[in-house]
């Protein structure tokens, strides 16, 4: 199963998401006055959801590489994909939720980037968080059946 690129995307997407989302809590509005629980939840829901962005754009970056194992020895088109997929997902989440649904809304402390208004937070998440998932999921990955990492053999 570990082998599986997949399980590697979920596993540090999770974990790395999962902090994430708790520092970045004071920048959403209320958050900071929730209880314990209710906070655990929150910020355990927004990151079941930045794991489905991740699967997301691993399977989009995935097709257009024709290989689950890209992550192995990616191009780097493999990570601009990987991340802009990301990102594309996370603005317009972020503008769904903050400007139609009112599901929820920044505070003070969150700067704004233009033109939706997206959250800087956010998009720090989209840039830093998948790079880091790319990295340990690379470095932990064993190479495909009938491949070598030093090859870069690409494998459907």
């Amino acid at each position: 199963m570990s082998a599986l690129p997949e399980f590697s995307i979920i596993v540090f997407s999770f974990l790395l998401h999962f902090v994430w989302e708790f520092w970045q809590a004071p920048t959403y509005a209320g958050m900071i006055e929730l209880n314990h629980w209710d906070g655990i939840k929150l910020c355990s829901s927004a990151t079941f959801g930045d794991v489905g962005f991740a699967l997301t754009a691993f399977w989009i970056t995935s097709a257009a590489a024709r290989t689950r194992y890209w992550v192995v020895k990616p191009a780097p088109w493999h990570v601009v994909l990987f991340l802009a997929v990301g990102i594309i997902l996370t603005v317009g989440f972020e503008y769904y939720y903050t400007n139609i649904t009112l599901r929820w809304t920044y505070s003070d402390l969150m700067p704004l980037v233009p033109p939706f208004g997206t959250g800087l937070s956010p998009l720090l998440q989209w840039l830093a968080i998948p790079l880091a998932v790319l990295w340990f999921t690379r470095r932990q990955m064993p190479s495909p059946p009938g491949s070598t990492r030093d090859q870069g053999e690409v494998l459907s």
